[in-house]
C-alpha cells in the first residue's frame, strides 16, 4: 500500500464527507494504493455514523472509535498503529489541511529520502493574537529548545515513513512533538515544506489557550526524557550527590572552627545554631538525599513501566 492517512476527529460530521471526497480524488488522480484511516475521539454528534456511510461507499475507509473524549496523541498513536501504507500522512479532519498536498508529500519521503516532512503553513487565515503570534512564540521556543529547525512543529499536515511511525510512542499531549520524538529515535532527516492553510469551513477550533502552557511543560518533559528517560540517576543522582557533598564539607568545616575555637585557642565562638550556613548545609544534605533517593525510585519505575497506552475502543470498520 502507498499511502495511510490518518485522520484524526472529534465532532467534524460537517466537514467528513468533503474531506473523504476530496482525498479520494487526490489518490484516484496520482493512482495511489491507499487506506483513509478514521480515528473518532469519542464524537458526540453523528461524525460516526457518516464515517460508516462513508465506509459502505469506499472499501479504502477504515475507522476506529473511542469509547470516550482522549485527545489527539491517543488518536495518532491508535491510528499510527493500524496503518499499513508505506507513506503515513496525517492532517486535520476540519478542511484546514489541503489534500492536494499528499502527492508532493509523498514524493518527499519516497524520493527525497525524508524521514519525515512537516507541514508550513506560512500564510494562516487564523486571528492573529488568539493563534498566529503565540504560535510563532511557541514554535521559536520549539527550534531553540530541541534544535530542530521547523518553522511550524504543530501543523497536522505532515507525511511519515513507516518506520517512524512504528518506531515512536505518541502519548498525553505529544502530537505537538512528533519531530522531536522521531529525532530522538534515530531519525534525523526531518524536512519542511510550505503547505496551503485554508480558512475554517465548519465547526470551531477544539483548542484553547491552555494549549500553549501545556505544549511548553510537554516539551520539557521530552527534552528531559530524551536524555535522561532511559537513565534517570545519572540527573538526580549527580545533582542529589553534588548537594550532599556540599552540604557535608560545609557542616564538616563549621564543626571543625568550632572545635578549633573551643578547644585549641580557648575563644568564644557562635553556637552552631546561631549560624544560618549550618541549616542551609544540613538543607543541602536533605534535600541530596532525597534526590538522590529520587533517581534511584526512578530507575525502579522504568524497570517496570506499565503500557501507556491503553484506551477503550468502542467500534471498528475494516480493520
Amino acid at each position: 500500500m502507498n499511502i495511510s492517512v490518518v485522520i484524526p476527529l472529534f465532532n467534524e460530521e460537517e466537514s467528513l464527507p468533503e474531506l473523504h471526497d476530496w482525498i479520494k480524488r487526490v489518490m484516484d488522480e496520482n493512482n495511489y494504493s491507499y487506506e483513509i484511516l478514521f480515528v473518532d475521539d469519542g464524537s458526540k454528534d453523528k461524525s460516526w455514523q457518516v464515517i460508516e456511510s462513508l465506509a459502505a461507499k469506499n472499501h479504502c475507509v477504515k475507522a476506529i472509535k473511542f469509547r470516550r473524549n482522549y485527545g489527539k496523541s491517543p488518536g495518532l498513536h491508535v491510528g499510527f498503529e493500524a496503518a499499513q501504507g508505506d507513506v503515513i500522512i496525517t492532517m486535520d479532519a476540519d478542511l484546514q489541511d489541503s489534500p492536494d498536498e499528499i502527492p508532493e508529500l509523498y514524493k518527499m519521503i519516497t524520493s527525497g529520502n525524508f524521514d519525515l516532512v512537516s507541514g508550513w503553513k506560512q500564510k494562516r487565515f487564523d486571528n492573529t493574537f488568539t493563534k498566529n503570534i503565540p504560535s510563532k512564540l511557541y514554535n521559536g521556543t520549539n527550534r531553540l529548545i530541541s534544535g530542530i529547525k521547523l518553522h511550524d512543529m504543530n501543523c497536522g499536515l505532515k507525511a511519515y515513513r513507516k518506520e517512524v511511525v512504528k518506531s515512536i510512542e505518541i502519548y498525553g499531549e505529544m502530537h505537538r512533538f512528533i519531530p522531536v520524538l522521531a529525532k530522538n529515535a534515530g531519525f534525523h532527516n526531518i524536512g519542511e515544506k510550505v503547505v496551503q492553510h485554508q480558512a475554517r469551513k465548519y465547526g470551531v477550533s477544539k483548542f484553547g489557550w491552555d494549549r500553549f502552557i501545556n505544549g511548553f511543560l510537554d516539551l520539557l518533559t521530552i527534552t528531559f526524557l530524551s536524555k535522561f528517560g532511559k537513565r534517570p540517576m545519572h540527573f538526580f543522582g549527580l545533582i542529589g550527590t553534588l548537594m550532599f557533598v556540599v552540604g557535608f564539607f560545609t557542616t564538616l568545616y563549621l564543626g571543625a572552627d568550632k572545635f578549633y575555637h573551643a578547644f585549641i585557642i580557648h575563644a568564644p565562638a557562635r553556637l552552631l545554631t546561631q549560624r544560618p550556613s549550618f541549616f542551609i548545609a544540613l538543607t543541602s544534605m536533605v534535600l541530596g538525599t532525597m534526590l538522590f533517593l529520587a533517581g534511584f525510585i526512578g530507575e525502579l519505575i522504568l524497570r517496570n513501566s506499565p503500557d501507556r497506552n491503553n484506551y477503550l475502543l468502542e467500534k471498528k470498520i475494516n480493520l
